[in-house]
């Protein structure tokens, strides 16, 4: 049986200051974005991602305060690159850490408007072999 990891819920408290920052800066794609019946909630999915974040004001989403989800990491190719991208978006970086030589050992974080902070991990075998294949 599959088990997958499709969606995170990341607590905010500004919904669209959110979506700004996670489509606009980081480039996730605005999947939906509901707001009906006293709910207003949105999920984005990083490009090349098969898991989505969430949040807002829906079912679950309240259980966390903003700023308090520490640690998911997104993976990329090319690390340089990646953080090279953010840096031109506007996004506030960490430096590149070298933790170990061998692949997957590098990374860099950055932190949203609320203070949920991220890692971001350089895989280099992604660029040949994406978890997810490219059609």
């Amino acid at each position: 049986m599959d088990w997958t990891l499709e969606v995170v819920v990341v607590p905010v408290s500004d919904i669209a200051r959110s979506i700004e920052f996670y489509r606009d800066k980081l480039g996730f794609v605005q999947d939906f974005e509901t707001d009906a019946g006293g709910m207003h909630f949105t999920q984005l999915t990083p490009p090349g991602s098969g898991c989505s974040i969430v949040f807002g004001n829906g079912p679950g989403m309240d259980a966390m305060q903003p700023g308090t989800l520490k640690g998911p990491q997104l993976v990329v190719a090319d690390i340089n690159a990646a953080r090279e991208e953010l840096l031109d978006r506007g996004v506030e970086v960490g430096d590149v850490t070298v933790f170990d030589e061998r692949d997957g050992g590098t990374f860099f974080g950055f932190d949203d408007p609320d203070g949920n902070s991220w890692a971001v991990q350089q895989i280099k075998a992604r660029a040949e072999k994406p978890l997810i294949p490219r059609s």
